[in-house]
């Protein structure tokens, strides 16, 4: 199943191009927001925004990323700036906090602070001892208390012996899932017979060309899916549906604009099973608009945050 590029993500249900290309682009304002937290390597995130009638698009591939792949993330600002998001089934979505890969004791307090019950953590940081993972994911099972959900994201940095052997460990401190522990659909198949920790596929959905190889690969029990990355929400509401698995909505570090994007794919989901991660905006230092979608209670809203004129000079 091919993920809709550009070409056809500017046009609306019925195939009428809802605008000039040309004239959306002209009102791209570009941003660079500081990180709290270095995360995903990256300290200062960068993207752009374009608006059309139906409200602001986030374009913010990251600096890694070449025009083939970056053209989805194009294709989703497009698509929130002209065509209005589908009918939501819910108006809150349960969110978990994500812990960047930092020490214990910083790990506590970010989880602590936060109103969620279920915690995203950071494991395979390049550099770091494998011992530095499981202080991490101990010091998140004390904050979180014995009722907490948590789960780890290795972002495809282990191999199969790395990731048995850790899951193993961390497994002490009941994982909810275990996302991308390793690169490839062939990897993750492999891990699954030999753990009983479930599976989570996410480069492995965003960055394919076939998203649904997933499932026909036993590679994942559930499947993270990104708006930005899948070409927008309706695509993104595609993949999720085609891949028959239990769905989790994650942020791509995005602004509100783009988090707004996600809120509305997780609302608009007939089940939504686990927490999402979309309460990234603690990660960011600032913001484009004057009420982020920030969580409370373990929830975020739904509802698209209005661009602050103001907010977005001082980090254009």
């Amino acid at each position: 199943m091919a993920v809709d590029g550009p070409s056809t993500a500017f046009a609306g249900g019925g195939g009428a191009v809802n605008g000039d290309l040309r004239e959306l682009l002209g009102t791209l304002r570009a941003f660079a927001i500081p990180m709290r937290t270095k995360f995903r390597g990256i300290t200062v995130r960068a993207g752009a925004l374009i608006q059309g009638p139906a409200g602001w698009g986030e374009f913010s591939p990251f600096a890694e990323y070449g025009p083939r792949e970056s053209a989805r993330w194009l294709a989703s600002a497009i698509e929130s700036a002209t065509v209005p998001w589908p009918a939501p089934v819910r108006d809150r979505v349960p969110v978990n906090v994500t812990v960047p890969a930092v020490g214990p004791e910083r790990a506590f307090e970010i989880v602590a602070a936060s109103g969620c019950r279920t915690a995203k953590v950071k494991v395979a940081e390049p550099g770091q001892a494998e011992a530095e993972d499981v202080d991490r994911v101990a010091a998140v099972r004390d904050a979180l208390g014995p009722g907490g959900r948590i789960r780890v994201d290795a972002n495809g940095g282990w191999d199969v012996p790395v990731a048995a052997r850790m899951l193993r460990e961390l497994g002490r401190y009941s994982l909810e899932y275990a996302e991308q522990p390793c690169a490839t659909l062939e990897e993750l198949a492999t891990l699954r017979r030999l753990v009983d920790i479930p599976v989570a596929a996410d480069e492995s959905i965003r960055k394919a060309e076939d998203p649904l190889r997933v499932r026909a690969a036993g590679a994942a029990d559930i499947v993270m899916v990104k708006v930005q990355p899948l070409g927008g929400v309706r695509p993104a509401l595609r993949v999720a549906e085609a891949c028959g698995l239990p769905v989790v909505v994650s942020s791509a570090v995005d602004s509100s604009v783009g988090l707004a994007a996600g809120v509305a794919l997780a609302a608009a989901l007939p089940e939504l099973p686990y927490a999402c991660g979309l309460a990234t905006m603690s990660l960011l230092a600032g913001d484009v608009t004057g009420e982020p979608l920030t969580e409370r209670g373990g929830e975020l809203p739904v509802r698209r945050p209005a661009v602050d004129p103001g907010e977005l000079a001082r980090w254009e």
